[in-house]
Formats: structure tokens, C-alpha cells, sequence
């Protein structure tokens, strides 16, 4: 599975990788995140981190979970994490935060998995549901979000 959402913002490029990166503040900035927490942390943006988000489905909300480890890369605006707890286990994840020609930003989230270990079904679970349905829903709500307060900061 491989999925990439991304998003084009008028907001400075420090800003968005600042957004991105401090997770802890995502609850306060994300309304469809039910929770993050570090089971261990090791400085800004690294260590353990479990997060938890709710992908609406009409009225109601399906409660997504997983566990990753978290670091990041400041000087190349990039965030990494490798999901090792919950049903996407194994992914690997990649936030890229890129300053462009015109003065805006593109955020990028890039999502590669090679699905659940669920014999046979496992992958097209992946390809066909998991991804678009789950990883890529949250993604872009989560991209707007991250966008939009960073568009905040810098307006203050």
C-alpha cells in the first residue's frame, strides 16, 4: 500500500514543520484526534508515541488507534515514524514539509505499508480499504489541520 496526501499552504515553512512535528498539540488542533501521548520520549518529536483519531463514517465516528515510533529531521522539515502497535503495524510513515518557488508550502504525507498480517486477505485489505478508507481519510483531515494552524501562527 502506498498512499500520499498533501496540501498547499500560504504558510511559512518553519511554521508547518512546527505544526507537524509537535504531536502533543494535535488534540488541541485536530478535532478528529482523540488523543496523543508519548510512552517515551526522547526530546522534541521522538520517541514512542501513541495517537488515536476518530474517521467519521456519516453521524458516526469509527475510533482508530496505533503506536509509532517518532523522529524527525529539523534541517530537511521531515518527520518519520514506524507504526509498531495497532492494525497497521509495520507501516512506515513520512511527513516531508517543502518551501516552494512561489513563497508557499507543500505538506506531504507518504504512507507505506505492506498490510496486516492477515493471511490472503491482508493486503487487499490494505490496497483496497485500509488505505484510502482509514489512512489517507485521516491524512488529509489531519493535513488541513496541521495547514490551517500554522496559517494561524503566522498571521500573529
Amino acid at each position: 500500500m502506498l498512499t500520499i496526501d498533501e496540501t498547499i499552504t500560504t504558510a511559512p515553512a518553519d511554521a508547518c514543520f512546527q505544526a507537524a512535528a509537535d504531536v502533543e498539540r494535535w488534540p488541541e488542533i485536530l478535532p478528529h484526534y482523540r488523543w496523543v501521548r508519548f510512552h517515551h520520549k526522547d526530546g522534541f518529536a521522538k520517541g514512542v508515541v501513541e495517537m488515536a483519531a476518530w474517521r467519521p463514517f456519516g453521524p458516526l465516528g469509527y475510533p482508530t488507534w496505533w503506536l509509532s515510533e517518532m523522529d524527525h529531521d529539523a534541517e530537511n522539515r521531515r518527520v518519520f515514524y514506524k507504526h509498531v502497535g495497532g492494525v497497521t503495524k509495520g507501516m512506515d510513515v513520512r511527513w516531508e514539509v517543502d518551501e516552494l518557488p512561489d513563497g508557499k508550502t507543500r505538506i506531504r504525507i507518504v504512507h507505506e505499508w505492506t498490510g496486516p498480517a492477515w493471511p490472503l486477505i491482508g493486503r487487499p485489505a490494505a490496497n483496497l480499504v485500509i488505505g484510502p478508507q482509514f489512512v489517507s481519510h485521516i491524512a488529509r483531515r489531519t493535513l488541513a489541520g496541521v495547514a490551517h494552524a500554522a496559517e494561524q501562527v503566522a498571521l500573529r
